[in-house]
């Protein structure tokens, strides 16, 4: 996080980090090595849980991301004030063809979905360090909506909204400095 003078509050913030399914513990450990080592955030890497096979849409042969979140939300993560899930399906909300993540804005529970971040524009895959840097920006991105954080217009901010790969790819894994003092005070206030 860019620093503005002001480090990050530690405080009591807990976050949750699960794997919702098989194929994805080294990005779940990555998701919560960046919450503690670039948030200053409490991670706890929580038991895996089932596959979302409730969730699969016949129709679009996807994921809901709606459905997936409302079972989660049903769920209780008692020691924990926010969680991030990840999964390798392919998730869609109505007005999307896909998305890479889902999160209610201050919600509870964020999705971050590997399944589209391991393509290249040639259907080859980007390597191990790429899709988990990707993974990294989509889980951030995602849990700054859950502490109220809304797009951001700053192309160089990460709640800058990224419609695709190379969006994304040409996001830094950075806050601008008034995401990142919008940030803070969220945290200060919860």
């Amino acid at each position: 996080m860019r620093q503005t003078g002001d480090s990050m509050p530690l405080g009591n913030h807990t976050i949750g980090v699960c794997a919702l399914g098989n194929g994805v513990e080294l990005p779940v450990k990555v998701v919560a090595a960046h919450v503690s080592g670039y948030l200053k955030l409490t991670p706890k890497i929580l038991p895996p849980l089932a596959h979302p096979v409730h969730a699969f849409s016949e129709n679009r042969l996807q994921y809901d991301a709606g459905a997936v979140l409302r079972d989660l939300e049903n769920k209780r993560f008692d020691d924990c004030r926010k969680v991030i899930a990840v999964l390798n399906v392919d998730l869609f909300i109505p007005i999307f063809t896909h998305v890479y993540g889902e999160a209610r804005q201050n919600g509870k529970i964020a999705l971050v979905s590997t399944f589209r971040l391991s393509e290249k524009n040639d259907g080859s895959s980007p390597g191990p360090a790429k899709i988990l840097e990707r993974t990294t920006k989509v889980a951030l991105h995602e849990l700054g909506h859950l502490f109220n954080l809304e797009h951001c217009p700053d192309t160089r901010c990460l709640m800058h909204f990224s419609g695709n790969l190379a969006e994304l790819d040409d996001t830094p894994l950075d806050y601008c400095r008034y995401c990142a003092t919008y940030f803070r005070d969220a945290l200060r206030r919860s």
